[in-house]
């Protein structure tokens, strides 16, 4: 039976849940060696976690474990307890949103409260002045930034100039596959975009078939903060349209993901084939049902046009 504690423990631990444990005694051979009550509970833990049948552990004459009444360890009851043990100064930060778009709220919040400082942070853009990533170089709290733009900022190009933070500007497309990269395990990989301007100078370059190419190489990061529309307590998430953006790849770049959502439903409320990112790369949820969503330009029609 210690075999079949443990199968069941390493099973909840794998599925990110709690385990509430109960024992059965298996019925007579007639019944196919399994109590009603166990049956039972079998199909709707094999239903709700995916568990093959193999994997329960009863049989005849013997007392058998199941795990049932999965409770979410990924949920957290806000962002500063999600994060709490994770900020350290220095760390690397993969941040989803484009713009203002689909960008983890309450989570840059929390960050930018903690003080923590010398960060490196990547993401499209570091968002306007007084929202967004634009909290976190107000506080003077980012080190050095990689992405694709920066001019809806105009403090962070003031610190820029002056030589206060370090740039590291990429083309969009690259931004995003060597965020991919480093979720896929792919060290580098070489792309014609760049080759012949300041993006390739110090870097790597090289022929193939008479076309020159830049190594361009993955980023990881330590913690990545994405936004999402809606999640199930295993972690899977469903962004929203152009929300989803930058939000899957860096997910996939982390060490630790840590998920703001709108949404939280149970497992199984989730059609498989909607599911944008698998739980498997989400490691905490924070829900945040009413997030501000600023508009970074509002652009509002003449009348009379």
């Amino acid at each position: 039976m210690r075999s079949a504690r443990r199968a069941g423990q390493a099973l909840a631990r794998r599925e990110g849940m709690d385990a509430g444990i109960q024992l059965f005694r298996p019925g007579p051979a007639e019944n196919g060696g399994l109590h009603p009550k166990v049956e039972s509970a079998g199909r709707a833990i094999r239903t709700s976690m995916a568990i093959p049948p193999a994997m329960l552990p009863v049989g005849p004459d013997r007392w058998c474990e199941v795990v049932v009444s999965p409770v979410s360890r990924k949920l957290h009851p806000d962002a500063r307890h999600a994060l709490s043990d994770l900020l350290a100064d220095g760390q690397t930060f993969a941040v989803g949103g484009f713009g203002l778009c689909g960008i983890p709220e309450a989570l840059i919040a929390a960050v930018c409260d903690s003080g923590i400082r010398g960060l490196t942070v990547i993401s499209n853009n570091p968002g306007t002045e007084s929202f967004g990533l634009g909290q976190w170089v107000q506080q003077r709290q980012v080190r050095r930034f990689v992405g694709s733009y920066v001019g809806e900022n105009k403090e962070f190009q003031r610190q820029y100039l002056a030589g206060e933070i370090e740039l590291e500007l990429t083309p969009q497309g690259s931004l995003a596959e060597r965020l991919r990269a480093a979720g896929a395990g792919i060290p580098a990989f070489f792309t014609a975009t760049g080759y012949g301007t300041v993006v390739a100078e110090g870097k790597e370059t090289r022929e193939f078939e008479g076309r020159h190419y830049v190594l361009e190489k993955a980023l990881h990061a330590d913690i990545a903060l994405v936004k999402a529309w809606k999640a199930d307590t295993a972690g899977n998430l469903v962004f929203r349209r152009t929300a989803r953006n930058f939000n899957p790849v860096c997910a996939k770049a982390g060490k630790v993901c840590v998920a703001e959502v709108e949404e939280l439903v149970d497992v199984g409320d989730i059609d498989p084939d909607a599911v944008h990112l698998p739980g498997i790369y989400v490691d905490r949820i924070v829900v945040n049902p009413h997030p501000e969503k600023r508009i970074d330009v509002l652009m509002l029609r003449e009348e009379g046009h």
